[in-house]
């Protein structure tokens, strides 16, 4: 290949980091899957070893024209000011280097539209408002210090916590007290126990999280409470954006991360309820497409690729 003739894609969660390596005509090189890759998590060092790594997977020999990182956990500025001198000096970031929150490459995938918000609830939770004069509205979203609730460990949390309190009769039954016990193989107060000796890590709570929804389906109070709080959480993102950039007329609010994905439909109702009294113009887009896709059309935007060359990339990521 010609010097500086692809692009590289990066979508980086605390999960997962999916990267992908395009002509500037939108077809796909290469594409590789990888563990998470949040600083917030992993620490700097390890985010950026794990991105370095699969960019040079999926580039191998050619020349880099640009590279678009999305990760989560870049929230400060000066978090993505510290991940883009981490790697400036990488070969494949000579010529042209973006560095975001994946939330950029989330709404990308959802929506072209310029005024637009994206809410991303998975392992926790999230949003971006963005607005056709440049303007945006972000979200320190440093957990509960910064006012955010849900995602899976909000939600995996909150079952504990009801959990705990029904086993010492300070709260209601609920079928959540047995699914804890169910995913973890001991009883409640076990978990508890193993979680502040250390044995058991915090963020293993978020497997707790679909217990959540299936107790709801199956008519639990406690369970439909925080179904709709989280619902109630996701209103509050579009609520801040819509006011704090002045939208108004149609403007898509894009959903992505599993616990949206997922497709609850108590969730979503409330959600689309309480969305269309704030405007009823906006309308929702489940996201059913990969948030690399988002990542991949912005780095071809930004190396000045044609509009057939990102019809043909949405067309080669859309699984």
């Amino acid at each position: 290949m010609d010097v500086n003739s692809i692009v590289v894609a990066v979508d980086g969660g605390g999960s997962k980091t999916d990267a992908a390596a395009l002509t500037l005509a939108g077809a796909v090189v290469a594409r590789r899957r990888g563990p998470g890759s949040s600083p917030h998590y992993d620490g700097l060092d390890a985010a950026v070893a794990q991105v370095d790594r699969l960019v040079r997977e999926v580039a191998g020999d050619a020349g880099v024209r640009h590279a678009g990182l999305y990760l989560s956990g870049l929230d400060l500025p000066r978090e993505i000011d510290e991940f883009r001198a981490a790697v400036a000096d990488r070969p494949w970031a000579s010529h042209g280097l973006a560095v975001d929150n994946d939330l950029f490459a989330l709404l990308r995938a959802g929506t072209d539209e310029p005024n637009a918000i994206a809410v991303v609830c998975g392992t926790g939770t999230n949003a971006i408002g963005v607005r056709a004069d440049g303007r945006a509205a972000r979200f320190h979203a440093l957990g509960s210090i910064s006012g955010d609730w849900g995602g899976g460990h909000g939600l995996g949390e909150r079952v504990l916590w009801h959990a705990a309190r029904e086993i010492d009769g300070r709260g209601p039954h609920t079928l959540l007290t047995a699914a804890v016990t169910a995913e973890f193989g001991v009883p409640v107060p076990a978990v508890t126990e193993r979680l502040h000796s250390g044995e058991l890590e915090y963020n293993q709570l978020a497997r707790l999280a679909p217990a959540v929804f299936a107790a709801a389906d199956a008519g639990d109070p406690v369970a439909l409470s925080l179904v709709d709080r989280q619902a109630d959480e996701i209103v509050a993102y579009v609520r801040a954006c819509l006011r704090r950039l002045d939208l108004t007329g149609p403007v898509p609010v894009v959903l992505g991360g599993g616990i949206l994905q997922a497709g609850h439909h108590r969730l979503l109702q409330r959600i689309a309820s309480g969305v269309g009294e704030l405007n009823p113009e906006s309308y929702l887009v489940p996201l059913n497409k990969p948030p690399l896709l988002g990542a991949a059309l912005l780095a071809l935007e930004h190396a000045g690729a044609a509009r057939p060359a990102l019809a043909a990339a949405a067309a080669a990521l859309r699984e």
